[in-house]
C-alpha cells in the first residue's frame, strides 16, 4: 500500500522497466505505474478518512467480545449448581418478569456456570432487537435483562460499536460511508501492493521488512510498504466480506450468489395448513400460549427431539412456535469446526418435521458464511478477534504513514499549509491501447457492479479535470 514519490525517478525504477528501457521500448508496467500511482494517491488521500473511521471502530468492535464478558459478567455468569431446572420453567420465570413481552426464542446455558438467555419482543425494544432476560439455569432466578441484537446476541456495548462501524449510528444514510470505504479498500490495497512489489530494491528483505538505517520519508515509506504487504490479503478479504451486506453492491452480490445456487438454505418449520415461513418467520411465545394455538409439547421436549436428531452442538437456539410454524432448534456455534445444523419440530407431538445439515449447504453458501463470521470475529473465537484487531491497527498505521508521506512530499516545505503533489496528469495516454481498452472495460464493469466505487471514481475524475483546468488557467495568466 505504498504511496510513492513521483519526483524520485531513479529510486522508483523497477528492474523490468530498466531492461525494457535499454531495449528502447517501455514496459507495460512502466506505462501503467503512473496511472496506478495517481489512483492510489487520490483514493489514499480522499477515502482514507472513511477507512480510518472504519478501522478505529472495527478495532474497538474486535475488542468488545472480551469486554462484554467483563462488563456483563453478572448477567452472563452464575455459580455452578447441582442440576438445571427444566427449560420451560426458565422461560416461565422470564415471562413472569416481563409479562408485557412475547417470548420468541431461548438460548439454553451453553456451559457450566453460564446463564440461559430468553429473548422477548417488548413495546420498549426497537424493531430488529430483542430484550434478553438472563436466567440462572439452576434456580430459575432472573439475573437481569439487556438489549440484544441479531443472531450473534450482541449486547449493548458490542451493538453500539457495531452500529458505529456499520453506519456511524445514522441509519440508512450512514451506510453509505461503510460501503464507500469497503468499495475502495481492496482497490487501495491491491494498488499499493503493485506499487510496492514493482519497486527496485537491493534485496528480498527490503520487500517484507522495513529498511534498516533509512530516515525521513524513505523510512516512512519502508514501514508503509512492508506492513501493507503483510496486511494486504486480510484487507482485501475484509473489503469483500464487508461488501456482501452493503446496500448497493451487496444487492448485486446477492443476485449473483442466487444465480450460482449459493443462497443459504433454510429449514422449513411450516405446519400442515400453515403459512410457512421457515426459521425466520415471526415467532410467538410458544409454550405457555401466544401466537401458536393448540397442543404444545414444550421447549424441553422439542430440544430433546432435536438432540435425538443430532443437534448436539455446544451452543443451541430454540426458536418458539408462531402461527403456522413449529419449533426451530438450531446449532449456533460458529467457531471452527462450525456447528450450524438445524431441525424443525412439530409442537403437537414433538416429531421432527424437517432437517438441515450445514454439510449440505452449497459450497458458495459455506464460503459466504465463513467469510461473514470471520469479518464479525466469530469464526475462530479469540484468535479471530485478535487477527481483526491486528488488521485494524495495521490499517490505522498505514493511513497515518500515508498522510505523513504526503506531507513530507510537499513541494515548498517553507509553506506549512502546502501539500504533496500527485503524479502528473495524462498517465493514461502512455498505456498501450491493447491494455487500455480492456482496463477501461473492466473498470466500467466493476463500477457498475460496485456502484459507490464507480460514482466516486467519476467524482475523482471530475475533480481532477477541474484542477487541471485551474492549473492551465493560472499557467496562461502567468505566461
Amino acid at each position: 500500500m505504498a504511496i510513492d514519490d513521483p519526483v524520485k525517478g531513479t529510486e522508483e525504477t523497477t528492474a523490468p522497466t530498466a531492461t525494457a528501457a535499454q531495449e528502447g521500448r517501455p514496459s507495460t508496467w512502466s506505462a501503467l505505474r503512473p496511472l496506478v500511482l495517481r489512483i492510489h494517491f487520490y483514493a489514499g488521500v480522499l477515502i482514507a478518512p472513511l477507512l480510518l473511521v472504519a478501522a478505529v471502530s472495527g478495532l474497538l468492535y474486535a475488542l468488545s467480545f472480551q469486554a462484554e464478558k467483563i462488563i456483563y459478567s453478572h448477567e452472563l455468569e452464575v455459580p455452578v449448581g447441582d442440576a438445571a431446572k427444566p427449560l420451560d420453567a426458565q422461560i416461565a420465570a422470564a415471562r413472569a418478569a416481563h409479562p408485557e413481552g412475547t417470548v420468541t426464542a431461548v438460548w439454553p446455558s451453553a456451559e457450566d456456570g453460564a446463564t440461559t438467555r430468553v429473548l422477548l419482543t417488548t413495546p420498549e425494544v426497537e424493531e430488529g432487537k430483542s430484550l434478553a432476560v438472563f436466567v440462572n439455569p439452576y434456580t430459575a432466578e432472573v439475573r437481569g435483562e439487556l438489549t440484544s441484537y441479531g443472531s450473534s446476541g450482541a449486547l449493548p456495548l458490542r451493538t453500539w460499536l457495531d452500529e458505529l462501524h456499520r453506519d456511524l449510528r445514522l441509519g440508512e444514510t450512514g451506510r453509505h460511508y461503510s460501503e464507500l470505504a469497503a468499495s475502495w479498500l481492496w482497490v487501495v490495497a491491491l494498488g499499493g501492493l503493485l506499487l510496492w512489489a514493482g519497486r527496485k530494491r537491493s534485496g528480498k528483505r527490503a520487500l517484507i521488512a522495513p529498511e534498516r538505517g533509512a530516515s525521513g520519508r524513505r523510512r516512512t515509506l519502508s514501514w508503509h510498504g512492508s506492513v501493507g504487504l503483510w496486511a494486504v490479503i486480510g484487507l482485501v478479504l475484509l473489503s469483500a466480506t464487508g461488501l456482501t451486506w452493503s446496500r448497493y453492491a451487496g444487492e448485486n452480490i446477492g443476485k449473483v450468489q442466487d444465480q450460482l445456487g449459493g443462497a443459504s438454505p433454510v429449514v422449513s418449520a411450516a405446519l400442515d395448513g400453515g403459512n410457512g415461513g421457515g426459521e425466520h418467520a415471526g415467532h410467538g411465545s410458544g409454550s405457555g400460549g401466544g401466537a401458536h394455538q393448540g397442543q404444545d409439547v414444550g421447549a424441553d421436549k422439542a430440544l430433546e427431539a432435536a438432540r435425538a436428531a443430532g443437534i448436539d452442538g455446544p451452543e443451541i437456539s430454540v426458536i418458539l412456535p408462531s402461527e403456522g410454524n413449529g419449533y426451530v432448534v438450531k446449532e449456533t456455534d460458529k467457531q471452527f469446526p462450525v456447528h450450524l445444523d438445524s431441525v424443525a419440530v412439530d409442537p403437537a407431538d414433538g416429531t421432527v418435521m424437517d432437517e438441515l445439515r450445514f454439510a449440505d449447504y452449497p459450497l458458495l453458501a459455506k464460503l459466504t458464511r465463513y467469510g461473514i463470521d470471520a469479518h464479525m470475529g466469530a469464526f475462530l473465537g479469540l484468535a479471530n478477534q485478535l487477527a481483526l484487531a491486528a488488521l485494524a491497527l495495521a490499517l490505522i498505521l498505514l493511513i497515518v504513514w500515508g498522510y505523513r508521506m504526503w506531507w513530507l512530499r510537499r513541494p515548498t516545505k517553507e509553506r506549512r499549509l502546502s501539500a504533496g503533489r500527485p503524479m502528473p496528469r495524462g498517465a493514461w495516454r502512455r498505456v498501450p491501447l491493447p491494455v487500455l481498452l480492456p482496463l477501461v472495460a473492466a473498470t466500467a464493469l466493476i463500477g457498475w457492479f460496485v456502484p459507490l466505487l464507480g460514482i466516486s471514481l467519476l467524482a475523482f475524475l471530475a475533480f481532477d479535470v477541474v484542477l487541471g483546468l485551474v492549473a492551465r488557467s493560472r499557467a496562461g495568466e502567468a505566461a
